[in-house]
């Protein structure tokens, strides 16, 4: 065995020893998703070099990877430009809702560069943009699996309170997403044998013409859940003043407590705990799948500008680090 064939799988396992140790200490950290997707790369890089060595196997896996670079080159890029043309028609032109399409065109573009001839300089700044694509990339697909991974393994019953995060109304109508999350609220409520407490969360946001936390009480009324088990939060406007005013409103027993939410939305929920102090998890409703690509944009978005200091230091030693390697090449 090569230094190399033998250094990967010992920094695969470490890394997932990291993980594992993190993972049982909070399964609430950021930093959980990038333990567990360096340790998913170097397993990969370590079973994809056992496999070159099988000679018969070597021809079916470079038609492997080759399918795959073109699905990621150019399925990807029109998949999001195709999602985002949907998000606009269905849901608006905000900012928000645009993020896959113009993520979609900006990977067209760029990768129409790569094959342009910029010159030294435009060459090394292209190659600058691709590493940090590729940097965010992974941070992307990192906390995507750990995403799946934490909606899994959280309490699944003993509550003694469910918080209902709001997300917006259609004038006094509860919408759709936030139905979907008031519905698993009812479920959590019915299947345990001491109702939980249900606190609904929502301030008037513009075009609203009641709050959402009055549309949501009216919602569970409707569906059969007593007014004596429904508290309403109606001054929030972001998540963390969902959770944050809602913790005010907890009985002074109350120790199990999940935040309800959708299921692009559970892991920065459950972080935005995690940084207020307070001992809740997060549970999800599930999205319709045409919105989940900018949502899941956006939840990631979010969470990079929670962490903007090392996001920046990322960034600044891989643009140094290609403008050093311009220079002295």
């Amino acid at each position: 065995m090569t230094v190399a064939g033998g250094v990967l799988p010992v920094a695969a396992g470490v890394a997932l020893v990291v993980f594992a140790a993190r993972l049982a200490r909070e399964p609430r950290r950021l930093g959980n998703a990038v333990w567990l997707g360096v340790a998913l790369l170097l397993t990969a890089l370590w079973l994809l070099r056992a496999a070159l060595h099988l000679e018969w196997l070597t021809p079916v896996l470079l038609g492997l990877l080759g399918v795959v670079a073109v699905l990621v080159a150019l399925g990807l890029p029109a998949a999001l430009i195709v999602n985002g043309v949907r998000m606009w028609r269905r849901e608006g032109r905000s900012a928000g809702n645009l993020l896959s399409l113009g993520l979609g065109a900006g990977l067209v573009t760029l990768e129409a560069l790569t094959f342009a001839p910029l010159g030294r300089w435009g060459s090394a700044l292209v190659a600058i943009a691709v590493v940090l694509t590729g940097y965010f990339g992974f941070l992307f697909l990192s906390l995507l699996v750990y995403s799946v991974m934490y909606s899994r393994i959280g309490r699944r019953g003993g509550f003694d309170a469910i918080i209902v995060l709001g997300c917006g109304l259609d004038g006094e109508r509860v919408p759709p997403l936030l139905a979907g999350r008031l519905e698993r609220a009812i479920r959590l409520h019915d299947r345990e044998q001491a109702p939980p407490l249900l606190i609904v969360s929502g301030g008037r946001g513009p075009g609203e013409t009641i709050s959402e936390a009055e549309a949501m009480h009216a919602y569970l009324r409707d569906r059969g859940i007593p007014d004596d088990r429904i508290r309403c939060e109606d001054q929030a406007r972001t998540t963390e003043e969902n959770l944050r005013f809602s913790a005010a409103l907890l009985p002074a027993g109350a120790r199990r407590v999940v935040a309800v939410t959708s299921s692009y939305h559970v892991f920065r929920a459950a972080v935005e705990c995690r940084r207020l102090g307070l001992p809740f998890h997060a549970t999800g409703a599930p999205t319709a799948r045409y919105f989940l690509p900018s949502a899941l944009l956006r939840e990631f978005a979010a969470l990079i500008l929670h962490y903007r200091r090392t996001t920046i230091a990322a960034c600044v030693v891989i643009v140094g680090a290609g403008l050093l390697l311009a220079i002295f090449a």
